[in-house]
Formats: structure tokens, sequence, C-alpha cells
């Protein structure tokens, strides 16, 4: 997988945007990062998740992740192996990550008719 492989399934999520976050690219939903590129080098990327979505990913593909180093790892940042990654594993994993950021709809409240 390639970081523009990567970059591609990131912007195909529905609003995202790319911006850049401490000389890294992000990926944005909302004003909300799910997603970044090249940290810690070139060969990785980054997803958003929760502690128990990563620990389930991090336990089926420790080839692709791993808990980022430090306390982000610990709240659920996960580090991923941009070489070892396909397409389908790729896109599971950002997508999880943007459905943790993304604003919420506003809910519609109907009133009820009165009679």
């Amino acid at each position: 997988m390639s970081s523009n492989r990567f970059r591609r399934i990131a912007l195909s999520l529905p609003g995202v945007t790319e911006g850049s976050h401490q000389g890294h690219a992000d990926f944005r939903a909302g004003k909300r990062i799910f997603a970044t590129l090249g940290y810690p080098d070139q060969d990785w990327g980054m997803v958003k998740l929760a502690p128990e979505q990563q620990a389930v990913l991090v336990e089926a593909e420790p080839d692709i992740f791993r808990p980022v180093p430090s306390g982000w790892g610990k709240t659920g940042s996960t580090n991923v192996r941009l070489a070892s990654a396909d397409e389908k594993t790729l896109k599971s994993a950002l997508s999880l990550a943007w459905t943790n950021v993304a604003p919420k709809a506003p809910a519609t409240s109907r009133k009820k008719k009165q009679s």
C-alpha cells in the first residue's frame, strides 16, 4: 500500500478534507482528525480508533497495526504499516476511524399532532 493509496481511500469517505498537522498530512471529518500519514516516517500511517477497536486490529493483524508509542497509543491511536496493509483492511480501519470522529447528523424532532 502506498501513501497515495492511503490518501485516496481516506479522501473517498464522506466529507473528508486533507490538512496538515505537525508537518504531516492529516485527514479530517468535520474539524476532527481521524487519520494521518508520515509518522513516525513515510512508511507509516495512523488511524484514530477506540482502544477496543485497536486491540482487535492489533491482535488480528500484528504485521499491519500497532499502538502508537506513548500515551497516544493508549487512547487508540494506531500506526498502520503501509507496506503490509491491503486495500480491504486499510479501508475498514479508515472507515472505523472516520466513524469515530464524524459529525453526527442532528436529530430531527417531530412534534406529535395534538387532536
